[in-house]
């Protein structure tokens, strides 16, 4: 193994960070809980998905920052 391939690219506490970030928004958004666990209440209007969205923007930015490779996502075309 060379020692680019085991240098990681972000260091290890920034990683299990990423992790942790990824598992706790898919936990809010999968929301076992039946809606004992809100940040924003749904039925507020204009905003009451709002936490969803930022749950769902985070989980994306965690899997972007773990090298997982989502197209259409940061990718600009000039």
């Amino acid at each position: 193994m060379t020692e680019q391939a085991r240098s990681p690219q972000h260091p290890l506490w920034a990683r299990i960070l990423a992790g942790l970030v990824l598992v706790l928004s898919l936990i809010y958004i999968g929301n076992p809980t039946g809606g004992v666990v809100e940040l924003l209440l749904d039925n507020v209007p204009g905003i009451g998905n709002l936490d969803e969205g930022v749950a769902a923007y985070l989980a994306l930015m965690a899997l972007r920052y773990l090298g997982v490779k989502i197209p259409g996502l940061g990718e600009r075309k000039e």
